[in-house]
């Protein structure tokens, strides 16, 4: 059948090889690394303006402290785990759960409370415990003063095939219960 098309299928496979390596040394020399994607992260340690942060693996995890939000500045920018950032869906950042994670998020000053996908670090100033989406900070009722005390608890590890939700989708997040075993394998 590859005569058929006028070509020989050594030919093509030599052909489809070395355009293959032509796009792959083309993108070598881009000068940044192609993306994985979506990934599961917990990272390393980390420094931001004299602040070091210290990831980790947590099956359980709740704290009560100060939310921010942030918008456009960082709409369709890639997070930490390589996922995109959309500042119209329910998602946040912290600094050291790990990624992908599912948090319930209730804002302590009017009761409203949401369950957001952590797919990014930060917030990085001072006293700040967790920094939510514009979409996430409108539907929590602080969008506009910016900041509102929040009570956050873990919920389990977010699937990476499940895509952000924005505000009235007909669907919630799956939480995956996982642990690390001390080899470093993720068992969910």
């Amino acid at each position: 059948m590859s005569r058929a098309l006028g070509t020989d299928g050594r030919w093509f496979g030599l052909g489809c090889g070395a355009l293959l390596g032509l796009a792959l040394s083309l993108a070598g020399c881009s000068g940044s690394r192609p993306s994985p994607g979506p990934h599961f992260k917990i990272g390393t340690p980390y420094e931001v303006d004299g602040q070091w942060y210290y990831p980790k693996f947590v099956t359980s995890y709740e704290a009560t402290g100060i939310a921010s939000w942030y918008g456009d500045a960082y709409d369709g920018r890639e997070t930490a785990n390589g996922e995109i950032y959309d500042v119209g869906a329910l998602t946040a950042a912290h600094p050291t759960l790990q990624l992908p994670s599912l948090v319930q998020v209730t804002n302590l000053e009017n009761g409203r409370s949401l369950v957001l996908r952590v797919n990014d670090r930060g917030p990085f100033v001072k006293n700040r415990l967790i920094d939510l989406s514009q979409a996430a900070a409108r539907e929590l009722g602080f969008e506009d003063r910016g900041l509102a005390v929040v009570h956050v608890q873990y919920l389990g590890l977010a699937r990476l095939d499940d895509k952000p939700i924005r505000p009235g989708e007909q669907r919630t997040y799956s939480a995956l219960a996982c642990r690390l075993s001390e080899a470093e394998q993720l068992t969910c």
